[in-house]
């Protein structure tokens, strides 16, 4: 595996001498500060490139911005309304222009509105650190008490929608907004920022939009994106959904295997390909992570690796972000089954069989709980999560347990 870390540019607390110390080999990043729609100038990545290939001292890293993450796509373009075929467009001069900086692994999600969701985002754990949590009943509390959706009551169990009035009943005005504000929190730079009055917009205009109509949505994107992505070189790899299952009554269509199979099977290139995030679909346990890696492997252009505890086997439910090695995701299997997949491609003679990986999320730790980094982004916390990867990686990959390439 190809060991990256995400670095949201000038903005991050993590600077490029820390990515460097972690020992990464490259770099995953973003202009996040470009409208989503509007085009990625040669300028601004080539800014962007500089920013990662130089220290704060000026000194050269080394480093360089190996995968985009993410170039994103626009709300007209997932509903196919506003200025959707100009956004289209606009996305494949991206894709030239990402290309032609030398930059071949592009990630991208396809979920409605909110991107990641959380209602915790500095969950205390036992040994003194937090990390990011999702709370079912603080998430019912949200939609039905403070977001005020019609339909939120009666999509929830009886027990929970107990359960959320009595919590919002015991939160204070200041615990309402924190909420508010977690289920809501966006990515540092980012020119997008909603209210709850721009949630209660989108929500209204995707009322009509089933999952087969947002799938729909998304195999025609992906027709009019993935040839000129294959043309170029690129590989496009879609991230799933986080959590994997419906919120909001927000249609979803990246939360499991079948789904992802379904959008392979419609738009058959190897330009077109999955981002395997063992956190987000760890949060499903109807989801098998090391299958997954062994069946669809194929395709998997870029690795998210990290964990979760759910609180529950139900579909729908609690969890929390664990660490990197803990939880209910069998770390080491998927790990196992990452290095045969390399193997084989190495074999193939594919030019691509080192897959890239960034140690995803973390727990904040020690320095960590002070430096206010993005939230699921501190830099010990990962630091250690990349660490216990590597010994992994490096022990399977060792000759003695016949997984070396």
């Amino acid at each position: 595996m190809r060991q990256t870390w995400r670095w949201f540019g000038p903005k991050d607390v993590t600077r490029i001498e820390d990515v460097m110390q972690a020992g990464a080999e490259g770099v995953v990043s973003a202009l996040h500060h470009v409208p989503y729609g509007e085009v990625w100038t040669p300028q601004e990545i080539a800014r962007r490139q500089a920013e990662i290939a130089h220290t704060g001292s000026g000194a050269p890293s080394g480093m360089a911005w190996e995968v985009v993450e993410s170039l994103p796509v626009s709300e007209d373009i997932k509903k196919r309304t506003g200025d959707w075929r100009n956004h289209v467009a606009n996305y494949r001069i991206s894709l030239e222009n990402i290309a032609a900086a030398g930059i071949e692994t592009v990630c991208y999600n396809f979920m409605p509105v909110l991107d990641w969701t959380r209602t915790d985002l500095a969950f205390r754990v036992a040994h003194g650190g937090t990390c990011m949590r999702f709370d079912f009943i603080d998430f019912a509390a949200f939609d039905i008490h403070i977001l005020k959706r019609k339909e939120a009551a009666s999509e929830f169990p009886d027990e929970i929608v107990a359960g959320a009035e009595e919590r919002f009943h015991q939160m204070s005005e200041a615990q309402r907004l924190a909420l508010t504000q977690n289920v809501m929190f966006g990515l540092p730079g980012d020119a997008t920022r909603l209210t709850l009055e721009k949630v209660r917009e989108h929500l209204a205009e995707y009322g009509h939009i089933s999952p087969d109509r947002l799938r729909g949505h998304l195999i025609d994107f992906l027709s009019e994106v993935v040839p000129v992505a294959e043309r170029l070189g690129l590989r496009l790899c879609c991230h799933p959904d986080d959590p994997p299952y419906g919120l909001m009554g927000l249609p979803r269509v990246m939360s499991t295997e079948a789904d992802y199979v379904r959008i392979l099977e419609a738009v058959d290139s190897p330009a077109s390909g999955i981002t395997l995030c063992s956190g987000s679909l760890g949060a499903r346990a109807d989801n098998d992570l090391p299958g997954m890696m062994e069946r669809l492997g194929p395709r998997v252009h870029f690795l998210h690796l990290r964990n979760v505890t759910r609180e529950t086997d139900a579909v729908f439910g609690s969890f929390y972000e664990d660490e990197h090695l803990d939880g209910n995701t069998d770390m080491i299997a998927l790990i196992a089954a990452i290095i045969r997949e390399e193997a084989r491609r190495k074999a193939e003679g594919r030019a691509d069989h080192q897959i890239p990986m960034r140690p995803d999320h973390g727990q904040d730790i020690i320095d960590d709980l002070h430096r206010k980094a993005q939230p699921g982004y501190p830099t010990i916390g990962r630091l250690k999560g990349l660490a216990e990867l590597r010994g992994v990686m490096r022990t399977l990959e060792h000759s003695v347990y016949g997984l070396a390439r």
